[in-house]
């Protein structure tokens, strides 16, 4: 299955504008051009999350979007999502590719160089790189990468890295002048007022897109 998609959106229910929902905000994302999504909601139940995967798998498939489950090898091939995006914590690439087969993605959480070459040597089909700028949500993982940490590492692996942690319209051109094959998102969406909008926003950003 190839990535043939360069906004990847992360979801976080819990940063929802007023009067959205997880499943609203997703849809008006996906109206805004979203073409994949993952579900990451750490704090549900293993049954709360599979009722979540099935409800977005089917509006995915309505857009034609990618979904993607957060870690749970299980979740994601019980849904029969598109893929599974790891984590530090997560199973390995290798143990993923195992259990998915060669007709899911693998997406792999990356913030070192290091880490990001053993994700494509592994097999992992994109990675996302963070922090790129500051953001709250990734304040954990230390300061901010910068541009030219995100350039070396999209220059040293052959598979599209997307670039997250604080990427807004005002600095989106610089990830992508830095060899970035797309942005991952959360907030920038999530808690905009309206979705679509922003969705739209980004995308019109994308390189090679036409007003």
């Amino acid at each position: 299955m190839p990535v043939d998609f360069a906004l990847y959106l992360i979801s976080a229910r819990h940063q929802c504008g007023t009067g959205h929902t997880l499943l609203s905000t997703l849809e008006a994302a996906l109206r805004g051009g979203v073409r994949a999504v993952q579900l990451r909601e750490k704090d549900l139940s293993s049954a709360e999350l599979f009722d979540y995967a099935c409800q977005i798998r089917t509006l995915t498939r309505r857009y034609g979007a990618h979904l993607f489950i957060n870690d749970r090898v299980d979740i994601a091939l019980a849904a029969d999502a598109d893929g599974v995006h790891l984590t530090e914590q997560s199973v390995d690439v290798t143990t993923a590719r195992e259990l998915l087969g060669h007709t899911k993605l693998i997406g792999v959480s990356t913030h070192s160089l290091t880490r990001a070459l053993s994700a494509a040597r592994n097999g992992a089909d994109l990675i996302t790189f963070s922090p790129v700028f500051y953001t709250p949500s990734k304040a954990a993982y230390g300061s901010p990468q910068g541009v030219e940490r995100l350039r070396e590492v999209c220059a040293a692996v052959n598979i599209p890295v997307f670039a997250l942690g604080g990427i807004n319209p005002h600095n989106q051109a610089e990830v992508h002048q830095a060899g970035a094959s797309g942005i991952a998102l959360i907030s920038a969406i999530f808690a905009a007022p309206d979705p679509a909008a922003a969705a739209r926003e980004f995308n019109l950003l994308l390189p090679g897109t036409t007003p």
